[in-house]
């Protein structure tokens, strides 16, 4: 149940609301714990003022939110909808990433029809929905014919999601068929086509750094911008990330180049994390750390309690200047059999597991302004004069109350009304569910 009432008008106001002012422009007031006091105007459907508290026009209809929290809608920069909510059906028989990559191996070979992805990306869409997430970018799995038929149900959903999610698409395509000239070029053609970037997960390859040479140079020919899977393994000996900041400066790639999870860095000796960090940083990469789904599978052996909690340098990589985020990842996959795409639930197991704070006065960047700035679209994860009024109002006032509950009783407004958060309900999936 919502904790308060929206009113019921075109103009009306929100006052007394806390804001993270990492996540508000144009407005500057005294911050405490990186919190602002402020009142928002909304007039048809967009922020019209941010104004000092009590001082919005006293005619206007308005709910007193009582110092609770506003939020911009939520970016979730690194998510598979297309592997989402099959744990059911194809379950990860001991939790590890040979088990996952497995078992999801064998459901989309089997099972992922257009109707099945589809069934299984609006359900996640509308979770997220609900959730208050305004931005996703999804990895889809572009092992041939797969990449053909998740990309053409993409674009189809991105156009049906249109005013509510924006969606960004990566093929994850096996790094080895980079050199398969014919697979390739057809897996980067249908990328093209759905405006959608390039990926994949890297791992050590005997040609790999022809390899990266070969998918830098596709991603550049073709206007693409490249978003991979880095180094996701407890094993010190892999360390691509070096080589890929290193192909980068080498190739003058002037495209965005994202990395996700790097957990094996965090297992290197200090001088050679610095010297990778200090690449990373050069060649201008940005980072996106998955913690739920990497302290799920990292670390991971029967009998034995994890030692490690899986997850990249994050504090030192933000401290070199590079633009770092977190994300789901997987949602009730092999991969990581929980999550429900809500970046509540994210950025406060983040801040948790990453120690994000102490002081928590930036923290809310990592699912806002910064995977927005990523993403390219600067237009969003923000909260200022002018753009629509897509927000999220909690009843929690300060960090402490914000991050020992849910929130389940937010209220998730988009062009300033509240939408219906409604959950869908997982008997929703069983007709795609049995065998």
């Amino acid at each position: 149940m919502d904790f308060t009432d929206i009113p019921k008008a075109p103009h009306f106001v929100l006052a007394n609301a806390t804001l993270p002012a990492i996540a508000v422009e144009g407005f500057a007031a005294p911050a405490k714990e990186g919190l602002v006091s402020a009142d928002l105007v909304i007039a048809n459907g967009r922020v019209d003022a941010i104004l000092s508290p009590g001082t919005a026009p006293a005619a206007l209809p308005r709910t007193d939110l009582r110092d609770g929290m506003v939020w911009p809608c939520f970016v979730d920069m690194h998510t598979h909808l297309d592997k989402g909510h099959i744990w059911e059906r194809r379950r990860n028989p001991d939790g590890t990433f040979m088990g996952a990559l497995e078992n999801v191996g064998a459901d989309r070979a089997a099972r992922w029809t257009a109707e099945d992805v589809r069934a299984r990306m609006e359900f996640s869409l509308k979770t997220a929905h609900a959730h208050g997430t305004g931005l996703i970018r999804t990895h889809l799995d572009s092992l041939p014919p797969q990449h053909r038929i998740s990309f053409e149900v993409f674009s189809e959903i991105r156009e049906d999601w249109k005013g509510r999610i924006a969606l960004q698409a990566v093929s994850l395509l096996p790094l080895d068929a980079v050199l398969d000239e014919t697979v390739f070029g057809d897996i980067v053609a249908v990328t093209k086509r759905h405006g959608g970037l390039l990926g994949g997960a890297t791992r050590i390859l005997p040609d790999f750094e022809k390899i990266l040479e070969t998918l830098f140079r596709a991603a550049s020919d073709n206007g693409l911008d490249i978003d991979l899977h880095v180094d996701e393994t407890e094993d010190k000996q892999v360390l691509t990330l070096k080589t890929i900041a290193e192909i980068k400066l080498k190739t003058g790639f002037e495209g965005a180049v994202t990395v996700g999870h790097c957990c094996s860095l965090a297992r290197q000796d200090d001088e050679l994390a610095k010297r990778t960090i200090d690449l990373v940083a050069e060649a201008g990469l940005s980072v996106v750390s998955l913690p739920m789904c990497n302290m799920y599978l990292q670390d991971r052996h029967a009998g034995r309690t994890p030692r490690w909690r899986g997850v990249t340098l994050f504090h030192e990589l933000a401290a070199a200047g590079v633009k770092t985020a977190v994300s789901s990842d997987n949602t009730r996959d092999p991969f990581y059999a929980y999550g429900d795409l809500d970046a509540v639930e994210v950025f406060r197991e983040a801040v948790r597991i990453l120690h994000l704070d102490h002081p928590l006065d930036e923290a809310a960047r990592v699912v806002t302004t910064t995977p927005a700035d990523i993403l390219g679209r600067s237009d969003l994860g923000r909260i200022r004069a002018g753009a629509p009024a897509d927000l999220v109002l909690f009843s929690a006032r300060r960090w402490s109350e914000f991050l020992s509950r849910p929130q389940a009783d937010r209220i998730v407004m988009r062009n300033g009304m509240g939408i219906d958060r409604r959950l869908p309900d997982y008997r929703d999936l069983d007709p795609i569910m049995s065998e």
